[in-house]
């Protein structure tokens, strides 16, 4: 099955045309526009630029992705959309080109979760992931844990009650005074830094549930920041503040996805969303794994797919086949798990 994918739930505009076959992913094309240089001149993302740039770009995106495949759309089987959560603005403009292309090329057409997608990055060119399975959707707007029974069967554990892990990153971020988005700059300061500088507060990590709350973390960082004591963030001082934030950070989302993986006796552990690009997140989880439950296998995604794309939603598609008139589909920026 050849299935052509959109994504545009934010800032990235993303179309991919992926060959599907015996349950293996072949990704032909994966193209990504960003109006990220736009966003970090305000410090964060402006729905309205976001959705303006994205109908600059759908089209040409999307007409790159066959041309790097080398089809047309006679060859294609289906379209994938992602209908949510997301920016309602950039949500219209992939949902609203979908159904155009579906009604006019006589195609079926599949909604997509968006958060669905960040799991089913892990199965692009991959067969060997085997259910019951736990993900972590970490990314700026989600920090979830989600159990995979199977691809029919997708059950939400928890999620974060406030910020998000990205989100925090970002937050604190702003507190060093770093550039937007600040999560992949921190990583880099934090490599330099001392993780046990300070030792930030581990918010919930010993609580009963599979919930997150990183806002307590946040305010810990800016008490620190605004201390009298610390007249000048020097680098060396920022580098330090970032591992001891980035190591309080790690240490939850390990800790609750492991405490998971252990109750539901999973095959596997899948890590999903921007933040999972963070080296360090992506050691630890594979270390401890291997150390606390050897059986278990962990899968994290190349880090290209880790970031919102449209091979993940095309992916998630062919899982979950359920194509619907294209009538019925509308953009929900609310959605979470269904």
């Amino acid at each position: 099955m050849i299935i052509l994918g959109i994504e545009t739930s934010c800032d990235e505009t993303s179309a991919s045309i992926i060959n599907a076959s015996n349950k293996k992913i072949g990704v032909l094309s994966n193209i990504i526009s960003s109006s990220l240089s736009l966003h970090s001149k305000t410090g964060g993302i402006i729905p309205e630029v976001a959705a303006r740039e994205q109908v600059k770009f759908i089209i040409p995106v999307i007409e790159k992705a066959f041309s790097e495949a080398h089809l047309s759309e006679k060859n294609i089987d289906a379209i994938a959309v992602t209908y949510g959560p997301g920016l309602i603005g950039s949500l219209l403009v992939g949902v609203e080109t979908a159904k155009t292309l579906a009604f006019v090329w006589k195609k079926p057409i599949v909604p997509v979760n968006h958060l669905f997608g960040h799991i089913y990055a892990n199965f692009i060119e991959r067969s060997n992931i085997e259910f019951p399975a736990i993900a972590l959707i970490v990314s700026g707007g989600h920090t979830d844990l989600v159990l995979l029974k199977n691809h029919k069967k997708i059950k939400w554990l928890g999620g974060t009650r406030d910020d998000a892990a990205g989100e925090a990153y970002d937050k604190i971020g702003r507190l060093l005074n770093l550039p937007y988005p600040a999560g992949p700059i921190m990583e880099k300061l934090a490599k330099k830094g001392d993780p046990k500088a300070f030792i930030f507060p581990r918010p919930m990590i010993g609580s009963n549930d599979f919930d997150f709350s990183f806002s307590g973390l946040k305010a810990a960082v800016a008490r620190q920041v605004s201390s009298s004591k610390y007249k000048v963030l020097s680098m060396g001082l920022k580098s330090d503040l970032a591992a001891s934030a980035q190591e309080a950070i790690i240490d939850v989302l390990v800790k609750k996805t492991l405490n998971a993986a252990k109750k539901f006796k999973v095959r596997s552990i899948l890590l999903g969303g921007g933040v999972a690009a963070n080296e360090k997140l992506r050691e630890r989880l594979i270390h401890n794994t291997k150390y606390e439950i050897p059986n278990t296998a962990i899968f994290v995604p190349q880090k290209s797919l880790c970031t919102d794309n449209a091979a993940m939603i095309a992916t998630a598609a062919f899982f979950n086949y359920k194509p619907i008139e294209w009538k019925k589909i509308k953009a929900n920026p609310e959605l979470y798990f269904d």
